[in-house]
């Protein structure tokens, strides 16, 4: 896939990840376990008397599961995807074992440095989705692409 540079993005432009990944029981439960163990993300008995009804992934769980499928999309800012700063992140609906996740992600703005001529700055919402197309995360971020000939 051919990189993106800052001349190449444009505020409206969006990117349709293909990848896809499945949400597993097992790999809630692991990262829980190791960065979020609160009885919701790691058993389902207790998880069923609180507000999610039911085992949910972390919503950090499922933010480190949206850089994976970012990486393997076709958003591919020159330079990598270096992020400097996110302005918002929301998590509307949980993430629960078997679901498939997807993401979109929208160019919002774009902007050359004045500091640092060979690079600006892009501020772009990744939304990640369900199999049934419901949003389960929304962020936005603020990355750092390389200009051409930098």
């Amino acid at each position: 896939m051919p990189l993106h540079y800052l001349e190449d993005l444009s505020p409206g432009q969006r990117f349709i990840g293909t990848a896809r990944v499945r949400v597993t029981r097992e790999r809630i439960k692991a990262f829980a376990t190791e960065f979020d163990p609160q009885p919701f993300h790691l058993d389902e008995d207790a998880a069923s008397s609180t507000l999610f009804k039911g085992l949910a992934a972390s919503g950090w769980h499922t933010a480190a599961l949206t850089m994976q499928l970012l990486v393997a999309s076709e958003f591919k800012p020159a330079g990598g995807i270096i992020g400097a700063g996110v302005d918002e992140i929301r998590w509307p609906q949980p993430v629960r074992p078997d679901d498939e996740l997807r993401i979109e992600s929208e160019v919002l703005e774009v902007r050359p440095s004045k500091t640092r001529p060979q690079q600006g700055m892009v501020k772009a919402r990744t939304t990640t989705l369900n199999q049934n197309d419901e949003v389960v995360q929304i962020f936005v971020s603020n990355l750092v692409v390389q200009r051409r000939g930098a």
